[in-house]
């Protein structure tokens, strides 16, 4: 699908005590194989693999033969504990203890985590540095450069701004991912603290008002400091808009996700449009948190049914285009519809790598049920047109002639979403 990095969810031992099953219950069957980020077991902790996954020897084979096909591995840092993680014994006083002597689990109500243990920051607050040290600078030993932090927004920002900062010191190629879905001035903060990227609220912002907004917000308000990772779903995430929007739904999200940001990622699953959710639950039901899970992907691509085909042109398109690969440079224009999204993405000729001005205008009826109908409307002095040009749709490579107001007909149920190159006209098209 082009992308090139592979994030993968917790590799190592998983604890037993209080294991979960399927969809989170609380009563497992024999070979379930629980949460892999209830991490530690006898086996090992967060610097030990899952014997089930090999040795340490076969992950450094795994990362080497990502690399040699332009592929980067990105863990999971989680800093948590399964109740049989060798921690709890040797340092319990990492964790809460309740009035009766027993350790706290994990709460984020409704949400209720009893085979995981939160480190205690306050309690050996050096002790706990020194590990988290030892546990980075180990897989970084091992051929990791990115790491996607679990609920960073948990822990204290000191501590993020101190192993941030001793990592960039001694790796400035290591990259932190911040798993920030809290409140905007936690997310922020966090960035400051020294996240290199994060993930953001572009999930649960679906109309064209609240694109409009938070893809301005990003590229401008926040751009100095925070760069986002434009994510359309995790195992956690599954929104309404995703849920009863079908694969229109996805295609859109996915287009305005590889656009909007220089970064963007899906989780597995996503090509095959899984969308129907664990009841009560913004989750996807049957999701491999909790169980083993099989994909038929070859099967899915070949009855057509699989959006492979589409991540992969969009993640082509990103390429191609090194305006997509800017952050700053996005420019909202107007719709007479109120569900027809218009931005931009422009690289002036003296910061583009080729000395060619680069040009992308994105067109997206957001309304996944709908054909829509209406005139757009460019800012053409922001990107530095003529009143006449081409467009190019790099989706289906149809060419129209465009000035600053145009008409537009977005049938989402098979093309939802215009990508245009722009481009001079012909001389006898001018």
């Amino acid at each position: 699908m082009g992308f090139d990095v592979l994030y993968m969810p917790p590799i190592h031992p998983i604890g037993t005590s209080h294991r979960k099953g399927p969809n989170n219950t609380l009563t497992p069957a024999p070979g379930d194989p629980g949460s892999p980020w209830a991490i530690g077991a006898p086996e090992g902790g967060h610097d030990a693999i899952h014997p089930d996954l090999g040795e340490l020897k076969d992950f450094r084979f795994f990362v080497k033969q990502a690399q040699a096909n332009g592929i980067e591995v990105a863990l999971d840092l989680a800093l948590q504990a399964s109740p049989d993680h060798p921690w709890v014994t040797s340092h319990p006083e990492w964790f809460t203890s309740r009035p009766d002597g027993s350790i706290a689990y994990a709460e984020n109500p409704p949400k209720k985590y009893q085979d995981i243990y939160p480190v205690n920051f306050d309690n050996d607050p050096e002790g706990i540095r020194a590990e988290v040290l030892r546990i980075v600078e180990h897989w970084i030993a091992q051929g990791v450069r990115i790491f996607r932090v679990d609920n960073p927004h948990t822990k204290p920002l000191d501590f993020w701004e101190w192993l941030l900062g001793v990592i960039h010191e001694r790796h400035p190629d290591v990259v932190f991912l911040a798993e920030a879905f809290t409140r905007p001035p936690m997310l922020q903060s966090l960035a400051q603290a020294g996240f290199q990227q994060s993930y953001t609220y572009f999930t649960w912002r679906n109309t064209k008002e609240e694109l409009e907004e938070y893809l301005t917000e990003l590229s401008r308000e926040t751009s100095d400091f925070l760069r986002p990772n434009l994510f359309v779903n995790t195992p956690d995430i599954l929104t309404e808009y995703l849920q009863f929007g079908g694969p229109a739904a996805y295609r859109i999200r996915a287009a305005i996700a590889a656009t909007g940001s220089p970064t963007w990622g899906v989780y597995a699953g996503y090509e095959l449009v899984e969308n129907v959710a664990r009841p009560g639950a913004e989750e996807n039901i049957d999701n491999e948190k909790f169980e083993y899970k099989e994909r038929d992907w070859a099967g899915a691509e070949e009855r057509g049914e699989s959006l492979a085909p589409y991540l992969a042109r969009l993640n082509e398109i990103r390429r191609e285009h090194p305006a997509l690969q800017q952050l700053r440079n996005l420019t909202v224009h107007w719709s007479d519809d109120d569900a027809v999204l218009v931005y931009s993405k422009h690289l002036a000729a003296e910061h583009s790598p080729d000395a060619t001005a680069d040009t992308v205008i994105v067109v997206a009826n957001v309304d996944p049920h709908s054909v829509r109908e209406t005139e757009v409307h460019l800012d053409l002095e922001a990107l530095g047109l003529p009143e006449r040009f081409a467009v190019t749709d790099l989706l289906t490579g149809d060419v129209w002639t465009w000035g600053e107001h145009n008409y537009v007909r977005l049938d989402a149920f098979h093309n939802p979403v215009h990508l245009f190159s722009v481009s001079p006209l012909d001389k006898e098209d001018a």
